[in-house]
């Protein structure tokens, strides 16, 4: 069994437990793309479907993740850089929407991001990911980035993906 709890269905956990092979990501010992190395330590502890407390007859996508802050994401500063938190927004708020229609084929159309307090070499940060739309061409999820060493808010952002033009 994979360990992470929740209601999504099993073969979806599966999926979900090994994230470099579900983004393409290089093996850890061999030079890769973008993001690779941050790629290989994301672990989902969690994967939901279901009901919206606010809208009961809509489903709601839901993916915890957990990742430890190293040296590969801060900048010159010692924080998580800007870019590594937008990194974690696209990545795994993919995640909310790959449980609540796996396999569809999507590409980013927009991304916003509000930064709200710094984490630092070392912090556990939790990933909260969850759906708000999701329709016939574009589907629409919120990132909630927390230091669950400092309890604090470190980035929330709202990622809107679209399905590929056909050439």
């Amino acid at each position: 069994m994979t360990g992470i709890t929740g209601n999504a269905p099993d073969e979806v956990k599966e999926v979900l437990s090994n994230i470099p092979n579900l983004f393409g990501a290089q093996q850890a010992n061999v030079a890769g793309g973008f993001g690779d190395s941050i790629v290989q330590r994301l672990q989902v502890t969690h994967a939901s479907l279901e009901a919206k407390a606010d809208e009961p007859m809509k489903k709601e996508g839901k993916v915890v993740c957990e990742l430890e802050v190293r040296q590969d994401m801060l900048n010159g500063g010692g924080n998580v850089h800007g870019g590594c938190s937008a990194f974690l927004v696209d990545i795994c708020s993919t995640l909310s929407l790959f449980v609540y229609e796996p396999g569809a084929p999507t590409v980013s159309q927009s991304m916003n991001i509000v930064y709200h307090s710094p984490a630092t070499l070392g912090d556990k940060l939790r990933i909260v990911n969850t759906t708000l739309t999701v329709g016939a061409r574009a589907m629409s999820a919120r990132t909630e980035i927390w230091n669950a060493t400092s309890h604090r808010l470190v980035a929330s952002g709202v990622h809107i993906k679209m399905q590929p033009s056909k050439l």
